[in-house]
């Protein structure tokens, strides 16, 4: 846990000297021609229930969030990465899980879909056969 809340500190820090970054205020702008505000530091979470656990997961979330003003999170449904059957969705859990805490309203969620491959099999809505979108 202090380890990953190093490696966030080390990110921020790193960000601060490209954008105006100070404690629970990131600079915003709006998300291509749409209305929709997002900071300028998105929180990518594909380490999460493989590399990283769900609690170290949820820290992550709060302190970016809570303490650092972001509002934009990315994920994927191939997330955690490595992908394997065993892991997949684990992140998507840990995002669910958090969410349930905070007002809905106030994130920004993006995400994507995985493209084609014969020896990804596991995830939702494939049925044991290669993924196609």
């Amino acid at each position: 846990t202090r380890r990953s809340m190093i490696i966030i500190f080390v990110c921020l820090f790193a960000a601060a000297q490209s954008f105006s970054l100070t404690m629970n205020t990131i600079d915003r702008k709006f998300l291509g021609s749409s209305d929709l505000m997002v900071s300028k530091i998105c929180l990518g979470t594909m380490t999460w229930g493989q590399q990283n656990t769900e609690e170290e997961g949820i820290e992550q979330l709060n302190y970016a969030f809570h303490q650092s003003g972001i509002n934009f999170l990315d994920t994927a449904e191939m997330y955690p990465i490595p992908t394997k059957a065993e892991t997949q969705g684990r992140t998507d859990i840990t995002i669910s899980k958090w969410l349930k805490t905070v007002d809905r309203s106030s994130v920004v969620l993006a995400t994507k879909i995985a493209g084609y491959s014969d020896s990804i099999t596991w995830l939702p809505g494939r049925k044991g056969s290669g993924s196609r979108v």
